[in-house]
């Protein structure tokens, strides 16, 4: 079983890559649950992930793929981070031969401190990113310098403090819209297409990435989802 997507079947990641051509971007997706997600119970965000989105909401057999490796992760860790870093070494060589950058997401759908892991700081000729759920990690002293979070919003009274953290630092933070048109601001921020590219997002600073709500968000009534 292979880990890491490379070959732009995420089409979110396809969509990053073609925003960026001198990149090459990888990722990782797990079938997320509170274990990997421990953000998500408070943010009231796990009924409307991303998990039904894309090709995910046409072929079950998308979602089976990303529960064997969160099957993989959970029961054998150590083989799995075994098995992740010779995939990331091949990734590095590989883009180094095409001349390419190397991008990497590991948490396409979860939220799993790969930094406590030490994954991102063994390639450090590699750039990683993620969107995170949990404040603390945005300003963490784990944290390597190839490595850059974006925080993830809800509305969720029981999520406002990780919410007030993520608003002292000047990383990126996402927001999910229900609306046809993006609003010019939030929470007192500029509001930017964050549908174009996650890298562009990533580096963007003090802003609010605005996301389109996609699958079953569409009909969604959650904190999580802010209705324009």
């Amino acid at each position: 079983m292979k880990l890491l997507d490379t070959n732009g079947g995420n089409l979110k990641l396809k969509k990053t890559e073609k925003s960026f051509e001198e990149y090459r971007l990888a990722g990782l997706s797990m079938m997320p649950n509170y274990r990997l997600c421990p953000g998500s119970k408070a943010a009231d965000c796990m009924t409307d992930c991303l998990k039904s989105s894309g090709l995910a909401g046409v072929y079950k057999t998308v979602n089976e793929a990303r529960q064997r490796k969160t099957d993989y992760f959970e029961s054998n860790q150590t083989e799995f981070l075994k098995q992740l870093v010779k995939e990331l070494a091949n990734f590095e060589k590989l883009c180094s031969k095409q001349g390419k950058k190397g991008a990497v997401r590991l948490n396409v759908l979860s939220d799993v401190n790969w930094e406590k892991l030490g994954i991102p700081q063994q390639f450090p000729n590699l750039f990683f990113y993620d969107y995170t759920k949990r404040a603390a990690r945005l300003n963490s002293v784990d944290m390597p310098s190839n490595y850059k979070l974006m925080f993830s919003y809800s509305g969720s009274p029981k999520y406002q403090s990780q919410v007030k953290l993520a608003e002292k630092t000047d990383a990126p933070i996402a927001v999910v819209f229900k609306c046809k048109k993006l609003p010019k601001t939030f929470m007192g921020r500029e509001v930017v297409d964050g549908d174009e590219s996650d890298l562009k997002n990533v580096l963007a600073g003090k802003v609010i990435i605005g996301l389109k709500a996609k699958g079953k968000a569409r009909k969604s009534n959650s904190s999580f989802i802010v209705e324009v």
